[in-house]
């Protein structure tokens, strides 16, 4: 889901200090009704009204009070200051890269198995299953889905700068980061113009998302530092730079939708979750892009979890909208209504999600493509302070790109904001 870059690092603290000092989940009475009205506090862009006016048809006599809190941070901000002795939802929305911090102080929600979550492991991707369990193996959320990586690119661009343009050909020339940065030099030579949007987001996020240990050893021990891993998946970002193939437009950023609608980058990264944002920037540009994989093993960019607090008035009613939305049924519709990929075993392997394709991207097998990246992504340890060190590195970059921080500089740049960002 949709993150901000600049405000990961002081929610990141913000939610240490405050879980710190949660007290006793005691609160009041609660209802065992199934059809109580339950609160559902979500962050925006992926759907919620929608999924919550299907759930409704689908259980007509169910009550759901849903509060768009707003960013995937601001969620989380509100929910720790609602831990901490404010009034709790009975259902939160809680994206994976801010999961850590709640998943170490699990007794502030209640464990999913003593509803009928105990089958978690089985029924949902395993890597997006263990983010949401607690090392006493509680399980504090569901998964709602998962962020496949693919690349979204302009196949008309492509084609007049001779290069190839339909995705197995593509996904075959860029196998590979040497190759995808190689493809990008002939592709502004042709051109004149940048290849890729930013080094960041579309480069670095989708090459450390590949590795088989990222910022914590599989003990919980801060590797971040020492990781020859991290530090590979950073010089590619780098040699993307020194190309000259960037736009340096950040994602989010003033000039990235104008962007995809007029050209001035012919790639950027497409978790599953962004491609509505590229067909509501850019609308006169249907046909024109096609989806590939990314070089190398495939990826998860996003994806969340949703859980009901120790304290939640309604449970049983927020188990209710649980057990029916996140179904492996109920995500397969919801993917293909909004993009969001599941994150259920069955849901990701049904022909339902495989064939699931949309003009707007030339027909493109979606499905397949983002598929393939989440069964292929090498599943790695996220510690509680995986968003800050992620923030540091990511706007360390986006310095690099703005010439404020020189290339020879950025790596040592960057491991010095991550070591203030946690304290270290």
């Amino acid at each position: 889901m949709k993150r901000s870059l600049t405000a990961i690092a002081a929610t990141a603290a913000a939610l240490t200090l405050a879980l710190s000092g949660c007290g006793s989940n005691s609160g009041g009475s609660t209802s065992d009704d199934p059809n109580a009205e339950a609160s559902f506090w979500s962050f925006t862009g992926v759907n919620a009204k929608d999924n919550v006016a299907e759930y409704l048809k689908k259980v007509p006599d169910a009550k759901i009070k849903l509060t768009e809190v707003g960013s995937t941070t601001e969620t989380a901000t509100a929910l720790t200051a609602a831990l901490a002795g404010g009034k709790v939802p009975d259902l939160i929305m809680i994206q994976n890269d801010d999961l850590p911090k709640f998943v170490e102080n699990s007794s502030n929600f209640l464990d999913l198995r003593t509803l009928g979550g105990d089958d978690i492991a089985t029924d949902y991707l395993e890597w997006a299953a263990d983010a949401a369990t607690a090392e006493d193996g509680s399980v504090i959320g569901i998964p709602t889905d998962v962020g496949g990586l693919g690349f979204a690119y302009r196949a008309d661009l492509f084609e007049a700068a001779g290069l190839p343009s339909e995705p197995d050909e593509v996904a075959a020339a860029w196998n590979d980061w040497p190759a995808f940065i190689a493809m990008g030099e002939k592709y502004t030579a042709a051109t004149g113009k940048p290849f890729v949007d930013n080094i960041e987001t579309s480069v670095f996020f989708s090459t450390v998302n590949q590795v088989s240990e990222k910022y914590y050893s599989p003990e919980g021990e801060l590797v971040y530092d020492t990781n020859p891993q991290v530090k590979d998946a950073f010089q590619v970002a780098l040699d993307t730079h020194e190309a000259g193939i960037s736009a340096g437009i950040a994602a989010w950023s003033s000039g990235w939708a104008p962007g995809r609608a007029n050209g001035a980058f012919a790639v950027t990264v497409a978790p599953s979750w962004i491609l509505s944002g590229i067909k509501t920037d850019a609308p006169d540009t249907a046909g024109d892009w096609r989806i590939a994989s990314v070089p190398g093993v495939g990826g998860n960019w996003g994806g969340s979890v949703i859980a009901i607090p120790a304290r939640a008035e309604n449970p049983e009613a927020a188990w209710q909208y649980i057990k029916t939305m996140l179904s492996a049924e109920g995500q397969e519709d919801h993917f293909v209504k909004s993009g969001t990929f599941p994150a259920a075993t069955s849901a990701v392997e049904s022909q339902v999600v495989l064939d699931y394709t949309d003009p707007f991207f030339g027909d493109s097998k979606i499905g397949e493509v983002m598929a393939t990246s989440v069964q292929k992504f090498p599943s790695f340890y996220n510690g509680p302070d995986t968003s800050p060190i992620n923030a540091a590195l990511l706007n360390t970059l986006i310095e690099v790109e703005s010439g404020n921080v020189p290339s020879g500089e950025a790596w040592e740049t960057a491991l010095d904001s991550a070591k203030q960002a946690i304290g270290g």
